[in-house]
C-alpha cells in the first residue's frame, strides 16, 4: 500500500479501526468495573473520559464518512494518551505516586490485572490510544479530500 496518498475508502477503514480500538478499550473498561468488581483509579477515571466519548464521535465520522472528525476525535486521543502515559510511569514506579491525584480510594500504582507478567493496564491504554492517535493522524494528512 502506497502511503503518499490514500482514497477515502481507506480513510473509512483507517477510522473505524480507531473506533474499533475505542470500543474494545470501553467495553474491556466496563467489563473489568462493572463485571469483574475493579474499582478505577482516579486516573482510569481520566482516561475513560477521553476514551469513551470516542466511541460515538467516531462513529459519527463513519456514516457518511468524514475526514474532519480527526478535528473532534484528536484532542481527546491525545489527552488520554497523556494520562495513560503518565499513569503507566506512575505504575512502572519512574514516577513517584505522592504527586498523583490518587490522595483517595485506589492508589493509582496498583496494578489489579498483569498478564504474561508485564502487560498492564496503563500499558494498554498507552497503546490503545497511541493506535487511535496514529489511524487519525492518517487519516489527516495521507487521505485525499
Amino acid at each position: 500500500m502506497n502511503f503518499s496518498a490514500l482514497s477515502p475508502a481507506h480513510g473509512w477503514a483507517l477510522v473505524f479501526l480507531a473506533w474499533l480500538v475505542a470500543a474494545v478499550s470501553t467495553l474491556a473498561a466496563l467489563f473489568l468495573g462493572e463485571v469483574m468488581g475493579y474499582t478505577p483509579c482516579v486516573l482510569c477515571w481520566y482516561q475513560r473520559i477521553c476514551m469513551f466519548p470516542l466511541v460515538p464521535i467516531l462513529a459519527a465520522g463513519l456514516f457518511p464518512f468524514d475526514r474532519r472528525v480527526v478535528r473532534f476525535a484528536l484532542p481527546l486521543a491525545l489527552a488520554g494518551w497523556g494520562l495513560a502515559l503518565f499513569h503507566w510511569g506512575v505504575a512502572s514506579g519512574v514516577i513517584p505516586e505522592r504527586i498523583t491525584p490518587c490522595s483517595q480510594g485506589v492508589p493509582c500504582s496498583l496494578e489489579p490485572v498483569v498478564w504474561f507478567g508485564f502487560v498492564t493496564l496503563p500499558m494498554l491504554s498507552v497503546l490503545a490510544f497511541s493506535s487511535i492517535i496514529a489511524m487519525l493522524l492518517l487519516t489527516h494528512f495521507k487521505v485525499s479530500k
